[in-house]
């Protein structure tokens, strides 16, 4: 059984998918490509896909990341192709390893986000940022399926910065242009931790502690998820060590071949 490891995106009008819907035109990605995909066991058996840490309903992302399971090898960048192609703009699979390694879940222990907030000067901002890093707690509210939570927002975030950017239109692509109106860019780099600390759980922490109401929504967007380099600070790629793994297995081969004793008559 081959196991092929896939980052892909939620572009555009395409972020308002749910992780549901996403599954369904996966799944019929998957029959319209002919992947030869491996199923579960019992009474209704589905194709092996390990799905990991979706980005919510709402919000954009470069760095969604899911595991199949095939029963014939496939070339990961041939399928990475045909996948593509059977999705609709905006979901789109922009990477593909076979995986060498264990543990790809385990490996998503952070996300770098980015939130575009029109209307907000860059200057107020930052000073709700500093706010932010100041407190010792941040409290914010989350209502759930058992009813109003409140939990600290602070200790997950490892950091946050704002800078000014250009206003946008939430349909950016058909926007004729950036406008006159202020607009601060956050830049956030969060911990996956229990309970999850979400972006908008961010913000309601800034506006907690600085007052920043932005007055429309905010465009957040996942730039990257994977490992956090306690150190930096950084959050490293996922699907390294699976392509450093095959770069050695390929290095290793032609180096084992060439060192091989040669057949005794052979010359």
């Amino acid at each position: 059984m081959q196991r092929i490891r896939l980052r892909y995106t939620k572009r555009g009008r395409l972020r308002f998918t749910s992780h549901r819907d996403f599954q369904r035109a996966f799944e019929r990605a998957l029959r319209r490509a002919e992947v030869p995909m491996a199923y579960s066991a019992g009474f209704t058996p589905h194709p092996k896909v390990s799905y990991a840490n979706a980005a919510p309903t709402g919000t954009g992302s470069e760095a969604e990341y899911l595991e199949i399971a095939l029963t014939a090898s496939r070339d990961p960048e041939r399928l990475r192709s045909l996948l593509d192609e059977s999705l609709p703009t905006g979901l789109d699979v922009v990477e593909a390893v076979e995986a060498r390694t264990s543990g790809l879940a385990d490996r998503l222990t952070a996300s770098v986000w980015e939130l575009r907030l029109d209307g907000v000067d860059p200057a107020d901002a930052e000073r709700a940022v500093r706010a932010f890093e100041a407190a010792e707690a941040v409290e914010v509210q989350r209502r759930t399926k058992n009813g109003l939570r409140t939990f600290d927002a602070r200790p997950a975030v490892v950091s946050l910065n704002a800078r000014a950017g250009a206003t946008e239109a939430a349909d950016a692509p058909l926007h004729a242009g950036p406008s006159d109106q202020p607009c601060a860019i956050l830049r956030l780099v969060v911990r996956h931790v229990t309970p999850a600390v979400r972006p908008d759980d961010v913000l309601s922490g800034l506006r907690a502690v600085a007052d920043l109401a932005p007055p429309v929504p905010a465009a957040v967007t996942r730039l990257a998820q994977g490992l956090l380099d306690e150190e930096t600070g950084t959050v490293t790629d996922p699907l390294a060590p699976d392509r450093e793994a095959a770069e050695a297995l390929e290095t290793a081969v032609p180096a084992a071949a060439a060192t091989a004793p040669m057949p005794e008559g052979s010359a």
